[in-house]
């Protein structure tokens, strides 16, 4: 009797769990992505985080794709949109651009995220309206702002990716560069030759310098 009541004493002690909603299932979700990546966030951990089971996750969202895409807009909050109509358009689209990129690479498992799962929320949206409006600005037509915002959006969150998974100590481009540095020029020429323009232009330079390609191709695109 006296264990039952501890039992018993111990449940009226413990603090309250929040109640269930989708908002605290989403918050989890991201807490546990920004602390173990991607591999961190799965229903059964979340649903743990929040002392409950799995099941219960899915009365507030349908599945883990969709709790993915709005796990990846709310981590979207942090881009920092540009809203000075005097900002040059392409200065406008880089800087939008560049805090994409830093917001995917500071949180491990976003730009993974990004690369695989339509973001689905307001944040998306804003970051996507503020790129329309500066595409527009600066002359491109409306089917080029609209497709063009897929791949810059993509050209960033592949970078950001391959940032991720270099902080990570991953030897892969280690190896990469030392198989161009021992290639066998009579074989491979060109590569010989450019081999070092091939790993230059590390951070801002080679960022701007591909967005500033991808502006260019869709400014002569709705002139052919």
């Amino acid at each position: 009797m006296m264990n039952n009541f501890e039992n018993v004493n111990n449940r009226r002690t413990r603090p309250a769990k929040p109640p269930l909603s989708l908002d605290i299932i989403i918050k989890t979700a991201y807490k546990l992505l920004s602390e173990n990546g991607i591999s961190g966030m799965s229903m059964r951990k979340i649903a743990k985080a929040l002392d409950t089971g799995p099941a219960s996750l899915y009365v507030y969202v349908k599945n883990y794709q969709k709790l993915s895409a709005y796990v990846l807009d709310y981590g979207l909050r942090e881009v920092k949109l540009v809203e000075n109509d005097t900002v040059y358009w392409k200065d406008a689209i880089i800087n939008i651009l560049k805090s994409y990129f830093k917001v995917l690479v500071e949180t491990p498992g976003l730009a993974e995220l990004a690369l695989t799962t339509p973001p689905n929320g307001m944040n998306s949206m804003d970051i996507n309206e503020c790129l329309l409006k500066y595409l527009q600005t600066g002359g491109i037509s409306k089917r080029g702002a609209a497709w063009g915002i897929d791949i810059l959006l993509l050209y960033v969150s592949s970078l950001s990716f391959e940032r991720t998974r270099r902080s990570k100590k991953d030897n892969d481009l280690d190896d990469m560069v030392a198989l161009y540095n021992k290639v066998d020029v009579s074989k491979y020429p060109m590569i010989g030759m450019l081999k070092s323009e091939l790993f230059s232009g590390e951070g801002d330079e080679r960022f701007s310098w591909g967005i500033e390609v991808i502006l260019q191709g869709l400014l002569t695109m709705q002139n052919s």
